[in-house]
């Protein structure tokens, strides 16, 4: 059975998401990967040592805590990947129609007997669904004169 989105997150969940936010900051800000992986590994060993606090009331003290020290301490420009949602890249896939392939030159379909062989078969099923689905109309001529 599928899950439903709740919109209760745990406090685990939100530990984890601070702590992966803590590190794709912690990358923003080091050049160096010898760096960075020291860095952290500093942060690694300030989330595990409060692993074990069973008090709700500091955990969630500690939580809202972190949350600031990462508002602080945040990137004035964080890295965004190209293919990204706010990335150079994002959504400039060219989705080209597949009738380009009907403008083939002959030398180039004989390339790929096979699948030309395949496309036109397709395409000839295709015509006979369509218009078997969509019957054209006669279309008549009248004298509006």
């Amino acid at each position: 059975m599928a899950q439903l989105p709740s919109g209760i997150v745990s406090h685990s969940q939100k530990v984890c998401s601070l702590y992966k936010r803590a590190l794709s900051c912690l990358k923003d800000w080091c050049n160096d990967r010898l760096e960075y992986r020291y860095n952290a590994i500093k942060l690694r060993q300030r989330f595990e040592k409060n692993a074990c606090i069973v008090d709700l009331r500091l955990a969630k003290h500690l939580l809202q805590e972190g949350e600031e020290e990462l508002f602080q301490r945040q990137h004035f420009q964080p890295y965004i990947y190209p293919e990204s949602p706010g990335g150079v890249a994002y959504k400039r896939d060219a989705l080209l129609p597949d009738s380009i392939v009907d403008n083939w030159e002959p030398i180039e379909k004989a390339m790929y007997p096979k699948y030309f062989a395949q496309r036109a078969e397709r395409k000839k099923k295709y015509l006979e669904w369509y218009y078997k689905e969509y019957p054209q109309k006669q279309l008549e001529c009248k004298d509006t004169h």
